[in-house]
């Protein structure tokens, strides 16, 4: 279980790697990735490649760092999801708040 944060000053984004399970034990280290970051200059990519699953406390988390991009603006993608995690996106209708590649 971690959580990485990688910034690319040429791309102008943060992505932030969760690996392992993505639950409530994770929030203090998701919140530190961003709580940081100038969120009008950067945007946002969760990678959830390695993450192996995630649960209602990992969805609030999700729509805390949307708040903090900027709500209805943000600019927050969520990429590698697999079937499992996807699956729990789009029952949250997340696809409709997020960018999911």
């Amino acid at each position: 279980m971690s959580v990485i944060r990688r910034v690319d000053e040429q791309k102008s984004q943060v992505t932030i790697v969760i690996d392992g399970r993505f639950d409530f034990a994770q929030h203090k280290a998701f919140r530190d990735a961003y709580r940081d970051v100038d969120a009008k200059r950067m945007k946002f990519v969760v990678d959830l490649a390695g993450a192996s699953y995630l649960d209602s406390s990992a969805l609030g988390m999700l729509l805390l760092l949307r708040d903090y991009a900027g709500g209805e603006t943000t600019r927050v993608s969520i990429t590698g999801c697999g079937e499992d995690v996807r699956r729990v996106l789009k029952i949250a209708n997340f696809e409709k708040l997020f960018q999911l590649d």
